[in-house]
């Protein structure tokens, strides 16, 4: 493989390669049709349930599917392949690749297992697909959408075209303004880990009758973890990170979500994370109860029952957000999202982290910027002006911790236009940064007016500016 990349590509094209006229572009694929043209006119997928692989391979849906992953980039698989050197290699390549998907004897590769650790403890394993798998992953996934998703429920949300986060908190946030004003909040201890790959597998041939296709899930779903260099075998359980992931993840719980709306139940579901919303707290505990077997019993999976609970709105989390309690309900920050908001700025503004403030603030921008866009629906203003003013009032503490001396105190403050009393006051005062940095003298000479200039990013303007255009 290393040897091939060498080479001078564009001399050694397979004639049989589809991605012969796109590899050798240097433009890159932008522009490329979208999957839904890789079909000849007058058919449709569900007509042709046979030859689904020959859909995959299809030159237009390889090609949406290799400039998806080059956009999404990703870090390398087993095989040490990157992106930049992905192109190359596949035209050397593809011809071998496609004979061995249509023949059905393809063997996807190990995934690379990477550990990642939870906001609120734990690790959450993700395992890295090579380039090559990845690609194939994406072209399953462009196939597959089209036959899955639009019978998936409108309460689901979770990695789904035309669906959102925001879309899903609006709708709790409608059931809780209705009256349903309790919420069984479910927890899947483990989803990824503990998915059961013939249950998945009987799910999927349901709708997929292309045997060749199911034994490349299947053999996706078992082709193990490299451990420390070794290979584990994957019995049960799929690992994150694959783009077929989530609609695997989808398809397992739909059937969950058709009990749901048989039961008569109003509830959110995004990815494994699923809201149930009802009137009392017996009604609650009655819904968690059933719904707790069914999980456990008809799907094989575990609920974690130190993490779920029958509770009100506001006493709990969804997607980062919570609820008022006042009887027209608004979405608000939720309270441990705010916390790891103020843990994260806490170390990127740590008095001890040596470094300039321009490099402290470009790094911290990075991190507001983000954060300000994913919270963006909360209706609750004056969340990001506290944070605002607690972020600045961060920054003061570093420069009076960086300028060290009295003498220096004095001469900056008196230079950023304050009485020279008052800055005698702060660079002789005795107390510590942190509650120096909270003084009329430090706000009037470090204030909003200061840190704009800098080029700090507001919370509150972003946020005014990305709610006026959504």
């Amino acid at each position: 493989m290393a040897s091939s990349q060498g080479k001078q590509r564009q001399q050694k094209i397979p004639k049989r390669s589809y991605l012969q006229e796109e590899a050798v572009n240097p433009q890159g694929t932008e522009g490329v049709p979208s999957f839904s043209s890789a079909q000849p006119k007058g058919t449709t997928r569900e007509e042709n349930p046979i030859d689904l692989m020959e859909q995959v391979v299809e030159r237009e849906n390889l090609l949406e599917a290799l400039r998806r992953v080059e956009r999404n980039k990703g870090a390398a698989g087993v095989d040490g392949m990157e992106i930049k050197s992905f192109r190359p290699f596949l035209m050397d390549n593809w011809s071998r690749i496609r004979e061995e998907l249509l023949s059905g004897t393809y063997k996807p590769m190990p995934v690379r297992r990477v550990e990642i650790p939870k906001p609120d403890g734990g690790i959450r394993m993700l395992g890295i697909p090579t380039v090559q798998d990845r690609l194939i992953q994406q072209a399953l996934l462009q196939v597959l959408t089209p036959i899955f998703d639009p019978t998936f429920s409108t309460s689901s949300h979770g990695f789904r075209a035309g669906h959102s986060a925001r879309m899903a908190v609006n709708q709790a946030r409608n059931y809780v303004s209705e009256g349903y004003r309790w919420v069984v909040d479910m927890d899947l201890a483990q989803f990824f880990d503990r998915v059961n790959h013939d249950m998945l597998m009987a799910r999927v041939a349901r709708k997929v009758m292309d045997k060749r296709i199911l034994r490349l899930i299947r053999r996706y779903l078992e082709a193990g973890i490299l451990v420390n260099g070794v290979c584990v075998r994957s019995e049960e359980g799929k690992p994150q990170g694959g783009p077929m992931s989530p609609l695997l993840a989808n398809i397992l719980l739909d059937d969950l979500d058709k009990e749901l709306e048989r039961r008569g139940h109003r509830f959110v579901r995004y990815a494994d994370d699923c809201n149930i919303y009802v009137s009392s707290r017996r009604a609650g505990e009655r819904v968690m109860e059933g719904v707790r077997k069914y999980v456990e019993g008809r799907l094989k999976l575990k609920v974690n029952v130190e993490k779920s609970a029958v509770d009100r709105p506001w006493k709990r989390k969804f997607l980062g957000f919570s609820f008022t309690v006042e009887k027209r309900t608004r979405i608000r920050v939720a309270p441990k999202s705010l916390k790891r908001f103020k843990d994260r700025v806490r170390e990127l503004t740590r008095r001890s982290r040596g470094q300039s403030m321009a490099s402290r603030v470009e790094k911290l921008n990075a991190y507001l910027r983000g954060w300000a866009g994913y919270y963006r629906y909360a209706e609750t203003r004056s969340v990001f002006e506290q944070l605002d003013e607690w972020t600045r009032r961060r920054l003061r503490m570093c420069l009076l911790k960086q300028w060290k001396q009295s003498k220096t105190k004095r001469r900056k403050l008196v230079s950023l236009g304050i009485p020279r009393e008052w800055a005698v006051n702060i660079s002789s005062s005795r107390k510590g940064h942190w509650r120096l940095s909270n003084t009329p003298q430090m706000n009037k000479a470090l204030g909003l007016t200061y840190w704009r200039e800098q080029g700090l990013v507001s919370l509150v303007e972003r946020y005014d500016s990305l709610r006026s255009t959504t």
